[in-house]
């Protein structure tokens, strides 16, 4: 057969119109392009600029990677801060991120079921994300005041001495040793109080957007895998762990991933909670924090920035290993 045969005035008709889509394409995205530009690509540029210096308030001598050496191992203080900071960060997450996770899959699976007021349910377990996080975290400040905060008082009702909470730097498995007669040694201490107390507030804060997360991941499970489960004898366990949970593991997956980073990056909860000195005896201080320190505290610009881009290594690091460890075992069905 032979091949269609163009005229050439459509030809020519088509080569005028694409350069005028192409710029009418272009100021479409103008605007956020600007944005993105003004906001994100510059600030970014300038910062890593600022990182190859010594800028204290103002630009000082050019330094390459030393500053960067200074946090990794070329200064007897800064190295120091940055690792037991670095090691502060991943217990967090350690803390976070699978009880979250584990928390958000169980209530949304509940609320996934038929029952009655189920909307008002996801109402009320979505409220907390759409609530400032800082209101919040000044809110729960006072709740866990060691003095006069709310959760002594009931702790007092039940005959519970009182706690020091944020002000506990104290692992918690030595407090829950030591409260039966047992000494650990210190490193099976584990996270301080005032860090298990942060953690437990960012899951309250973030838990209904993993379940809104998780209800969107069920609807998409079609019904007739459960309904042939059933007519073979499947019980509801055997069908939560064998149906629902490989399909929906691309979910959760997401939500692994997402939750990692914003875990990671994580500096409002902690600043406020700790009124901005990551105490006590910096058991809360996390790397984002120790970057507010050196920048806007000490002056140090540069440094600061430094630690920035350390950390944007180290979380872009930490995606890859997670896309590669747990991407091949994620079931996106046929």
């Amino acid at each position: 057969m032979a091949a269609e045969v163009i005229p050439a005035n459509v030809r020519a008709s088509s080569r005028r119109r694409l350069p005028v889509e192409a710029i009418q394409a272009w100021l479409f995205l103008l605007p956020a392009v600007l944005i993105l530009g003004v906001f994100q690509i510059f600030p970014a540029i300038a910062a890593f600029y600022m990182s190859l210096f010594k800028w204290d308030v103002v630009q000082g001598a050019f330094r390459g990677v030393g500053n960067y050496t200074d946090w990794l191992y070329d200064n007897s203080i800064r190295s120091p801060d940055f690792w037991r900071s670095l090691s502060t960060t991943f217990t967090y997450v350690i803390f976070t991120v699978p009880l979250e996770i584990a928390v958000a899959l169980v209530i949304a699976y509940l609320l996934f079921q038929k029952m009655r007021g189920r909307g008002i349910y996801r109402t009320v377990y979505y409220l907390p994300y759409v609530t400032s996080f800082v209101a919040a975290a000044a809110v729960f400040f006072w709740v866990f005041h060691p003095q006069y905060g709310l959760i002594n008082d009931l702790l007092g009702v039940v005959g519970i001495g009182p706690q020091r909470w944020l002000d506990e730097p104290d692992g918690i498995f030595e407090l829950a040793a030591s409260a039966f007669g047992v000494i650990l040694p210190s490193w099976l201490a584990g996270p301080s109080l005032a860090l298990v107390v942060i953690s437990l507030v960012t899951i309250w804060h973030y838990l209904g957007y993993q379940i809104v997360i998780f209800l969107a991941g069920l609807s998409n499970i079609s019904q007739e895998y459960y309904e042939a489960a059933r007519l073979d004898g499947a019980n509801e366990r055997q069908i939560f762990t064998r149906i629902t949970l490989p399909l929906l593991s691309p979910t959760t997956f997401f939500v692994f991933t997402v939750a990692s980073i914003g875990v990671l990056r994580s500096f409002d909860s902690v600043y406020v909670l700790t009124n901005g000195f990551g105490g006590p005896l910096d058991t809360t201080r996390t790397v984002t924090l120790l970057v507010f320190k050196t920048a806007f505290q000490q002056a140090q610009f540069g440094l600061g920035a430094a630690l920035a881009f350390i950390l944007t290594l180290i979380i872009l690091l930490f995606t890859l290993i997670q896309f590669r460890v747990l991407g091949p075992r994620v079931n996106f069905g046929e």
